[in-house]
């Protein structure tokens, strides 16, 4: 009796816990329901919570209560300006109203893709009634505000709310990317080689200032060392002239002395000269006097020595060597 009550007991508790298991359902905080009966929407459950149904007459359908994303695929947009674009945006939505969003697209997948086209065709209305500039740079909030009006009137229907709209990029299809890529590259060749030819211009500019001030610095330089040197050659003449002054006749020797020096030198030189002559007179008397019986313009020589010579030079006293600016040598003394 005991043991066949136990398991009327055990019988009536499994029931109870699949009859309980079949009724009762939870919902999670970021989640919203719908019980259907067979079928149809009976009621809306937005509460989280533990609720119930009824079994095998009703089931649950579940519905997220966060934030969805919507990412469209890239698409071209001509522009009010005739430039082609190439647009990728993306946007956001709430689920609001359950019942409208079961009975209207079923779920999340069919949604997305009804959604989707209504970015697309929103954003090509609007960016194609804008410019190229407007788009990229002027008024590209106001045009996401506009697009996301747009796109909230068309899938009130839905039973969402569209949150955000935002345009992630907007580029030039490559191949105005690449023509605009070879134009600002040939533009920054063209400054490259302005700024180059500037360049050269006024390196040329300075170079010939450079070498006109170094011509400039050497004439001044050449004049001031002629100017040195001349005065140099005036003190020395003026010396030998007050040498000369002071005593003639040994000045006189002296000159006749180098003359000597350089005249008669070893080697093959041949001298053909009288021997009164005004280079020997120093050889005849100290005192340098011509002797007395010595007649002007008279050259007496021998037989021997008429015969012409290789070499015949006629050597006269030395004289000092004439200053490179022009000015006089030192006076030489004449003969007595």
């Amino acid at each position: 009796m005991n043991r066949t009550a136990l398991t009327t007991g055990l019988i009536i508790l499994g029931i109870a816990a699949v009859v309980a298991y079949l009724t009762l359902f939870t919902v999670d905080q970021t989640q919203q329901a719908i019980v259907l009966e067979f079928g149809k929407p009976k009621r809306e459950i937005k509460d989280p919570g533990l609720h119930y149904k009824v079994p095998f007459i009703q089931n649950v359908e579940y519905f997220d209560k966060r934030i969805l994303d919507i990412d469209t695929a890239s698409q071209e947009v001509i522009a009010s300006d005739q430039k082609r674009l190439v647009v990728d945006a993306f946007a956001r939505y709430r689920i609001i109203d359950p019942l409208v969003f079961f009975q209207s697209v079923r779920d999340e997948s069919i949604a997305n893709s009804r959604i989707g086209a209504i970015l697309e065709a929103s954003l090509r209305r609007v960016l194609g009634s804008a410019s190229f500039q407007s788009v990229v740079r002027d008024r590209r909030e106001e045009l996401m505000r506009t697009i996301l009006s747009q796109v909230n009137q068309e899938a009130s229907g839905f039973g969402v709310q569209i949150v955000d709209v935002r345009i992630k990029r907007v580029d030039l299809p490559e191949a105005n990317m690449q023509a605009i890529y070879r134009r600002m590259q040939t533009e920054r060749q063209r400054q490259a080689a302005e700024f180059r030819a500037e360049g050269e211009g006024a390196a040329r500019r300075i170079r010939a200032t450079a070498d006109r001030q170094v011509t400039v610095i050497k004439a001044d330089a050449t004049g001031e060392s002629e100017r040195i040197r001349g005065d140099g050659d005036a003190q020395r003449n003026r010396i030998y002239a007050e040498a000369y002054n002071q005593d003639p006749e040994f000045f006189g020797f002296y000159r006749s002395m180098q003359a000597y020096e350089k005249g008669l030198q070893a080697g093959d030189t041949r001298l053909l000269l009288t021997p009164d002559s005004d280079f020997f007179k120093y050889f005849n008397d100290a005192s340098g006097r011509a002797p007395s019986g010595a007649k002007a313009g008279a050259h007496p020589t021998s037989p021997a020595e008429s015969k012409p010579a290789p070499e015949a030079a006629t050597p006269q006293p030395a004289e000092p060597r004439a200053a490179a600016s022009g000015e006089p040598s030192a006076p030489t003394p004449p003969p007595q």
